[in-house]
C-alpha cells in the first residue's frame, strides 16, 4: 500500500500548521481577514488554520486555499470550562498537527489555549491590545489624545513575533478590483441594476447605545437619499426591534429595501456590499464587513473614536463623520453609559453632514 502523505485533515504531512484564534466580536473577527489573508498569500507552504466561533464562520468567504475555518460552539459541554479549553486544544492538535498558535485575542478562553499549548510544546504569540494606553484615551480627565495602534496593525505585530513576517496584500475578500457574485443576492437585489442607478447600503444600528445614530435622525438621512431620484437604498441589520424600524422606512420610501431579520448568510451580504457605491455604517461589525468587501464607507462615531484602533480597512479618514467633544471616546466599545446623559456625541451630528458625505462619494462615482 502507497504511504499516506496526508493527515486526517486533509493537510500534507509534515507541513508547517499556524492555529490562529478570535473569538468574538464580530468587528474584530472580521478585522483578521486582511491580516490573515495575507499571511496565507505570502507563505503558501503554510497551513493555517483559524478557529473562532461558529456563527462566524461564514465571514471567510473566498478564502485561500491554504486556510481552513473552524467553528466552536460553546454551548457545546465538551468546550466549557478550563477542561474544555484543554479537550479544544487536544482536539486541533490531533486533527492539525499545529507548531504555533497565534492568539488575536487574548481573553481567560485563548489565556487557557496558550497555556494547554506550550504544555504540547506549541509555539505561542499573543495580541498587545494596549489596553493601558485605552485606558488613558477614555478616561473622564487628563485623556491622552494619540491615536493607538489599529487593530489591524496588532494583528499582523501578533503573526510577526511569531515568526510570520506578513505583506499587506490583501485589498478586498473578492480580490483586487473584483466584486461578489450578483447571483447570490439575487433574492433581494437585481443581478444588474438600471443604467445610473446608486447603491448605497445603510447599517444603522450597533451593539451598544453609545454606537447608534438616532434612528429618528437617520430616517432623515434615508429621506433625503430617496429624494435624489437615481438612488437604491438597502438596509442591514438583525430582528427585533431593528427589523420593525427598516421595515417602516421601507413602507414610507420606495427607494428603500430592508435585509433585517431575513438571515441572508455573510456570503450574501458581502456579496451585495461589494457592489454598492457607498456604505452608511457605525463603528460596527457591519463597518468591517462593508470594509473588507471593498465597499467605500462613511462611519458616523458617538461614544467611541477612531483613535481607538477600530478604522475600516482602507477607509479614508475623510470619510468619517464625528464631533470633537472633550468628553469622546468615553468608551473604547460604546458600552458605558453617557456621562452627559444625553448622548451628544450623537445627536449633535445633523444629518445634512452624513448626507453630504454620501452625496461626495456617489457623485464623484468613487467605487
Amino acid at each position: 500500500m502507497a504511504k499516506n502523505n496526508r493527515s486526517t485533515s486533509g493537510i500534507p504531512n509534515g507541513t508547517r500548521t499556524v492555529i490562529a484564534v478570535r473569538f468574538s466580536a464580530l468587528g474584530d473577527v472580521a478585522m483578521t481577514i486582511p491580516v490573515l489573508y495575507s499571511a496565507c498569500m505570502c507563505h503558501r507552504a503554510t497551513q493555517f488554520v483559524m478557529v473562532t466561533r461558529k456563527a462566524f464562520t461564514g465571514v471567510f468567504v473566498n478564502k485561500p486555499d491554504n486556510l481552513t475555518v473552524v467553528g466552536v460552539d460553546f454551548a457545546d459541554s465538551r468546550y466549557k470550562g478550563p477542561m474544555g479549553m484543554r479537550r479544544l486544544i487536544a482536539d486541533l492538535a490531533d486533527r492539525y498537527n499545529p507548531d504555533t498558535l497565534v492568539d488575536l485575542h487574548d481573553v481567560l478562553r485563548t489565556k487557557l489555549m496558550r497555556l494547554f499549548c506550550r504544555l504540547r510544546g506549541i509555539r505561542v504569540s499573543s495580541i498587545d491590545k494596549g489596553r493601558a494606553d485605552k485606558r488613558a484615551l477614555t478616561r473622564q480627565s487628563g485623556k491622552k489624545m494619540k491615536p493607538l495602534t489599529p487593530s489591524v496593525e496588532r494583528y499582523r505585530d501578533t503573526f510577526a513575533r511569531a515568526g510570520i513576517a506578513v505583506d499587506m496584500c490583501f485589498r478586498s475578500i473578492f480580490g483586487d478590483g473584483r466584486k461578489g457574485d450578483p447571483a447570490l443576492y439575487s433574492a433581494v437585489a437585481p443581478a444588474e441594476r438600471p443604467a445610473g442607478q446608486k447603491w448605497i447600503g445603510i447599517a444603522p444600528f450597533a451593539a451598544h447605545e453609545g454606537k447608534i445614530y438616532p434612528p429618528g435622525k437617520m430616517e432623515q438621512v434615508v429621506a433625503m437619499l430617496s429624494k435624489r431620484g437615481d438612488t437604491r437604498i438597502f438596509i442591514f441589520g438583525g430582528g427585533g426591534r431593528e427589523k420593525e424600524i427598516a421595515e417602516a422606512w421601507e413602507s414610507k420610501y420606495p427607494a428603500v429595501t430592508s435585509l433585517c431579520g431575513k438571515r441572508l448568510g455573510f456570503g450574501v451580504e458581502l456579496s451585495l456590499l461589494s457592489h454598492l457605491d457607498a456604505a452608511i455604517t457605525m463603528d460596527s461589525g457591519n463597518m468591517h464587513l462593508a470594509s473588507v468587501a471593498g465597499a467605500t464607507t462613511v462611519s458616523v462615531w458617538g461614544a467611541t473614536h477612531p483613535y481607538c484602533g477600530f478604522t475600516g480597512w482602507r477607509q479614508s479618514d475623510d470619510n468619517i463623520v464625528q464631533e470633537p467633544l472633550p468628553c469622546r471616546p468615553c468608551s473604547v466599545f460604546g458600552n458605558r453609559p453617557c456621562r452627559r446623559g444625553d448622548y451628544l456625541c450623537l445627536n449633535a451630528i445633523t444629518p445634512d453632514a452624513i448626507y453630504a458625505k454620501v452625496a461626495e462619494i456617489i457623485n464623484a462615482g468613487t467605487h
